[in-house]
């Protein structure tokens, strides 16, 4: 009897238990309904948002640059349409999905031979990671993984990949690899070019055709620099990076805040450096919209784009490819006498507006034989120009009261004690200011750096000692920052010399100063400096540009849409009568009989003023004289009562002993002159 009972009361307790698990799975059952709908009634909406949620992104097309024409509006630099593959990364883009694109589009797409040659060790190290991830991962511990951050991680693996590994990649891969490193490139959403130069057009057409295929690669077009005067002013132009290149990363911030992409083309040189913000255009800006994970759902344009604006220059490129030439023939001519002889500037532009209307550098490469165009050194390249300064010198005399319209001062040796006799080429006896210009008299020049230094004696006592303050010197570099000499002239380029001043001069070295034989000036600057005087004492801002005008579709001259007007920097500190006195100087130089330059100016119909200059240049290699040679330079304008035109020639290091029809300074001066106004007339 107890077993029965016993075993009655078990099998009660089994369908009780039971009846408390169903209950207590009921239960759970219902707290699950009962949350799920919470989260579909209450939280639902909010949660299907968070699922269909999308992001907005801008992002910014580079556009074709502006062009640059000549004064007379003929196309000096344009853009060449280019078939153009590009590339577009969505957000979060892995590099499993740029290998599967690379190995689809290395059957569409033919990268140059040096790309697929140059692959790197890195490049295809990262390949062979992605092919073999189970046994990357295995080049790392534990320890590693949990200290390291996920790119110290990375480059670890990378290193540990050994040669053997990469040597298992086939020939045949090697495509993939160069157009997965192009992929890799790509910033999201922004068009990256994989291809752009050398595309056929099947090869753009089978790209065009299948897009579906290849997400985020596009065919479209690209653009080129292209120079319809070849080498003429082309180092004046400058240069662009690559988008390779992209910005510079010194000056990556500057570029990045001005809505810059890091691949974008920039000016990097010359006038595309000087003028980026209007060359640049307006971006076309897209918007993208994409869901979490960085599909793109939609595109839509923003802003449209707009080409670059374009510049319209000072520069007949007619007259500049004369001015090359005369300056090239010219320096031919003398290059066989004159061992130390490489270069010839010249500059030509009008003293009334400051536009420049030639620079021309030309050099004689010894090694190659060859004449090359080195126009940017007439900016840099800085000499001793001798007499041509002594404008400068007669205008300190004036400013100073130290000379007056007229003074008079003897012209002969001056014999002081310690140093070498110091003269003017001959004794020139009683001259005048406007004689010492027209003469060329060092002597003149000599007596007003002395008095500007409390030496008054005149005439100036044999073997006597100088007696000498130290104020003259700062009185004349004064006089000539005034019109360009010792300063910047302010030219519309990135970049430009100001000269080489030396150590306080002492004693004859100030002397030395006044006839050009101390300080050291670019051709620019001799330019600037003849122009002043041109222009009543007036010293304009030289530039390049003339206009900015807005892009026009026809391939015409668009609207003006800014002008780089006249701008006077400063006036000589002297009186209109003084000034007159320098400038009959110079044209008594130039047409007087007993003027320096008469020789090769007088009669010229355009009625020409200027000055001539020969500077004393010793050359030393390694501590050792080894050549004594003369610097010639040359400046002049004309109309001298209108003047329209100005220039400064400077041909450095030529030989002492040579013989010459006509010197390289005055044949480079007058030929070129003469082709303005032959020019002008036709």
């Amino acid at each position: 009897m107890k077993n029965k009972t016993s075993d009655n009361k078990s099998r009660l307790k089994i369908p009780f238990r039971l009846n408390i698990f169903f209950f207590v799975v009921f239960i759970m059952f219902a707290l699950l309904v009962v949350q799920l709908g919470i989260v579909q009634i209450l939280e639902g909406e909010a949660y299907q948002k968070e699922i269909d949620r999308t992001i907005d992104d801008v992002t910014k097309v580079p556009v074709p640059r502006g062009l640059i024409y000549d004064k007379n509006h003929k196309p000096i630099v344009t853009n060449n349409p280019l078939y153009s593959i590009t590339y577009t990364p969505p957000k979060g883009v892995q590099s499993e999905d740029k290998l599967e694109l690379a190995k689809t589009l290395v059957d569409y797409i033919q990268l140059d031979k040096k790309k697929i040659e140059n692959i790197t060790s890195r490049e295809k190290k990262e390949y062979w990671y992605l092919i073999h991830e189970e046994e990357a991962l295995e080049l790392t511990n534990d320890t590693e993984k949990k200290e390291l951050e996920n790119v110290e991680l990375y480059d670890l693996t990378l290193e540990r990949i050994t040669d053997e590994d990469i040597e298992t990649i086939t020939k045949e891969e090697y495509p993939i690899i160069a157009i997965k490193s192009e992929l890799d490139k790509a910033y999201s959403l922004t068009p990256h070019i994989i291809k752009n130069e050398n595309i056929s057009v099947e090869e753009y057409a089978r790209i065009a055709e299948n897009l579906s295929e290849l997400p985020g690669i596009n065919a479209t077009t690209d653009w080129e620099r292209d120079y319809l005067y070849k080498d003429t002013f082309k180092t004046f132009v400058g240069a662009i990076t690559t988008e390779k290149e992209g910005i510079p990363g010194e000056k990556e911030e500057y570029f990045m805040s001005r809505g810059y992409n890091r691949n974008d083309r920039v000016g990097k040189s010359g006038l595309e450096e000087q003028y980026e913000e209007y060359l640049r255009g307006r971006k076309e800006q897209i918007q993208y919209t994409t869901t979490k994970k960085g599909e793109v759902l939609s595109s839509d344009i923003l802003v449209e784009g707009e080409r670059g604006k374009d510049l319209v220059l000072s520069i007949d490129m007619d007259y500049q490819k004369k001015v090359d030439d005369i300056v090239r023939n010219e320096l031919k001519n003398n290059v066989g006498g004159s061992p130390h002889l490489d270069d010839a500037m010249a500059v030509v532009m009008n003293p009334k507006t400051g536009e420049i209307l030639a620079l021309s550098g030309q050099t004689y490469n010894r090694k190659n034989r060859k004449y090359e165009d080195i126009g940017v050194k007439t900016l840099f390249d800085t000499h001793l120009p001798g007499s041509t300064i002594k404008g400068a010198t007669v205008a300190a005399g004036f400013e100073n009261n130290i000379i007056s319209p007229g003074t008079v001062f003897i012209d002969r040796p001056l014999r002081i004690a310690g140093s070498a006799s110091k003269s003017s080429v001959g004794t020139l006896g009683a001259v005048n200011d406007m004689d010492a210009l027209r003469r060329s008299s060092n002597v003149y020049m000599f007596y007003i750096a002395m008095q500007l230094s409390g030496e008054m004696r005149h005439p100036f006592p044999d073997n006597a000692k100088l007696s000498f303050t130290t104020g003259g010197i700062q009185e004349l570099r004064n006089a000539f920052n005034q019109t360009g000499l010792g300063v910047k002239t302010g030219i519309d380029y990135p970049y430009e010399a100001t000269g080489v001043v030396g150590s306080n001069p002492i004693g004859g070295q100030v002397l030395d100063f006044a006839i050009g034989q101390y300080d050291t000036y670019t051709t620019l600057q001799l330019a600037q400096y003849v122009s002043t005087i041109a222009n009543d004492g007036y010293r304009v801002k030289p530039h390049i540009v003339k206009d900015i005008h807005h892009p026009s579709p026809d391939k015409k001259i668009g609207s003006l849409y800014k002008s780089n007007e006249t701008e006077v920097l400063n006036k000589m500190n002297i009186t209109e009568n003084e000034i007159n006195r320098i400038q009959k100087g110079f044209r008594g130089a130039f047409q007087s009989p007993g003027g320096t330059g008469s020789r090769y100016w007088a009669g010229k119909y355009y009625n020409p003023a200027g000055k001539t200059g020969t500077a004393e240049n010793l050359i030393y290699k390694d501590g050792k004289l080894i050549a004594e040679t003369e610097n010639l330079s040359l400046i002049g304008y004309a109309p001298y009562d209108d003047p329209e035109i100005a220039f400064a020639v400077l041909v450095p290091n030529l030989a002492k002993q040579r013989s010459a029809a006509v010197p390289i300074n005055h044949a480079i001066g007058t030929k070129l002159m003469d082709a303005y106004f032959d020019m002008k007339q036709e």
